[in-house]
């Protein structure tokens, strides 16, 4: 029999290196910026340029840790919330079958070191991964459950999703003409 565990740790790793990625190239554009405007020479008096790029690794790594963990919290829920309310499992039998998924997360955050040098080939990476998760989640769901409830709960996944991302770009313009109006202009 196959240990149920052996992917357990595979989500904690996948998270690290996803923060690990995205920190390591936004620390890169961090220095970018410092120098642009000015404030690297004023920081470089107080800390080497191993120590800056040290720090603001664990800065930016513990911020997209925080993110993708809480990302990965929200996914789990809904996921969860829409087997609830769309299927009759009492044995749990879909969950078991959909835990080897993690192994494509393991891979995407893998392959994410390759777009160290551009946020778009992360981001493409990242959201290649969790389509690709979804599609194996659908098809593994499919040998388990009914096709009606695999599609109220693809349904309710994407339309969850939808609603929390439009909530997030609605907060977030909502606060940036916020700082815009509050401005004084000459």
């Amino acid at each position: 029999m196959k240990n149920p565990y052996l992917y357990s740790y595979l989500p904690l790793i996948t998270i690290i290196l996803f923060s690990l990625t995205f920190g390591l190239f936004s620390v890169n554009e961090a220095i970018i910026l410092f120098r642009k405007i000015g404030v690297y020479g004023g920081m470089h008096e107080f800390l080497s340029d191993v120590q800056m790029r040290m720090l603001l690794l664990i800065v930016f790594s513990t911020l997209y840790f925080m993110v993708f963990s809480a990302l990965k919290l929200i996914g789990e829920t809904i996921h969860n919330v829409g087997m609830l309310f769309f299927t009759k499992d009492s044995i749990d039998s879909a969950i078991t079958k959909v835990r080897g998924g993690s192994v494509i997360f393991f891979f995407g955050s893998l392959a994410s070191v390759v777009g160290l040098t551009s946020v778009y080939i992360l981001v493409a990476i990242f959201i290649a991964s969790a389509f690709i998760y979804f599609i194996y989640v659908t098809y593994k769901m499919s040998d388990v459950i009914s096709f009606g409830a695999v599609l109220g709960v693809m349904l309710f996944e994407i339309v969850m999703w939808a609603v929390i991302l439009t909530l997030l770009a609605y907060a977030i313009f909502k606060l940036y003409n916020g700082i815009v109006s509050s401005l004084p202009f000459n």
